[in-house]
């Protein structure tokens, strides 16, 4: 099944703010309900995964379409933000993860 369709039926079928999980690790797929002023849609739900498998947050960062991926890139490669992580790490005391790995229905993209 190609990628559009196994993604239109998704959307016709699939239960509000279910995630399907993708090939590329730490994205996945939700269903958004439909509300009073929009149908059903669907959105990317990206959240990289750490080294025991897991999400590193309890939420990703959702993207619904290319403008919106297209300005977390340019906040992401914009070098005034790799001085304030690198801040930020100087402040803060290192965390420890923890977890045991999520199960796997892959959607292939």
């Amino acid at each position: 099944m190609e990628l559009a369709e196994t993604l239109r039926t998704f959307i016709e079928e699939g239960a509000d703010w279910e995630r399907k999980q993708t090939s590329v690790k730490g994205v996945s797929i939700i269903r958004l309900p439909a509300t009073k002023n929009r149908a059903a849609s669907l959105a990317i739900d990206i959240n990289p995964l750490g080294p025991n498998g897991l999400p590193m947050k309890k939420k990703g960062i959702m993207i619904m379409n290319s403008a919106e991926i297209a300005a977390f890139r340019a906040a992401f490669n914009n070098e005034k933000v790799d001085s304030l992580v690198a801040a930020l790490e100087e402040v803060l005391p290192e965390r420890k993860t923890a977890g045991t790995p999520a199960k796997s229905d892959v959607l292939q993209i």
